[in-house]
């Protein structure tokens, strides 16, 4: 049995269908013997809707309101995939950022990560249930809600992953892993089967937006590896893994 973390972007929890397919997923992965803990992200296009509105009340609105504001995508998505495990059959726990521990400095819009104690996630595995965490998300030590910016639910993810001693973090994405090139533009993309962190950060920082930058470096400081997969077909995927790390011993659900 493995501890694995899951991780859903926008596109994959997008409307009410996906919602449920996501679900369906994670109860197989649930079903296959393992613990699993969730991050989502916010619902299709539902971070800029709100920054759209925001923006048609305050051309400058305070930073700190832009944080609390921000935080509704993802609470809204993690407690509607926790309604849909149910519904399914099977059982989940929600939680904030915030509940799920995640502490971070004082920069809203772009805050940082300074330490993630899962305690609440923790007793939701130990019963037995899915735990799904809005990702994206913190408090700082004065108790306001904070965001981590773009590609935050990645690094998100990593850091739940970390905290908890995950086998491994599954990132779920649209495309079926890393490839040589952006496939949906190039059809002769080919999928890298596995990677290491120095190649998939030299990607990253060249403008691929597979992984958030933030979320690989996070990985390789505590080499945590990392599955890189489709939420809509079951394909393999890309494994990005620390040096002297044999793929086949990873988990592969």
């Amino acid at each position: 049995m493995a501890l694995i973390v899951q991780k859903y972007g926008g596109s994959s929890v997008a409307d009410a269908d996906s919602i449920k397919r996501v679900a369906r997923r994670i109860i197989e992965t649930k079903n296959a013997g393992n613990d699993v803990a969730v991050v989502v992200s916010a619902m299709g296009d539902t971070t800029d809707d709100l920054i759209d509105q925001a923006l048609s009340i305050d051309s400058d609105p305070p930073a700190r309101e832009m944080d609390m504001l921000m935080t509704a995508g993802e609470r809204i998505s993690m407690s509607l995939l926790a309604m849909a495990i149910h519904a399914a059959g099977s059982h989940a726990y929600s939680f904030t950022g915030s509940q799920a521990g995640f502490m971070t400095d004082a920069q809203f819009g772009a805050a940082h990560i300074r330490a993630v104690n899962p305690d609440r996630v923790r007793r939701a595995l130990d019963l037995g249930s899915v735990a799904i965490v809005a990702g994206f998300q913190g408090r700082n030590e004065r108790g306001d809600a904070t965001t981590l910016g773009r590609g935050g639910s990645d690094t998100s993810a990593v850091a739940l992953a970390v905290a908890l001693g995950a086998d491994i973090c599954e990132i779920y994405t649209d495309v079926d892993g890393i490839f040589t090139a952006d496939p949906r533009i190039v059809p002769t993309a080919r999928r890298i089967p596995s990677i290491g962190y120095d190649e998939i950060l030299e990607m990253s920082s060249c403008g691929s937006k597979v992984l958030a930058l933030r979320c690989v470096e996070y990985a390789q400081r505590f080499k945590m590896p990392l599955h890189v997969r489709s939420s809509f077909s079951h394909r393999s995927g890309t494994l990005v893994v620390p040096d002297g790390v044999d793929p086949n011993t990873l988990p592969n659900i």
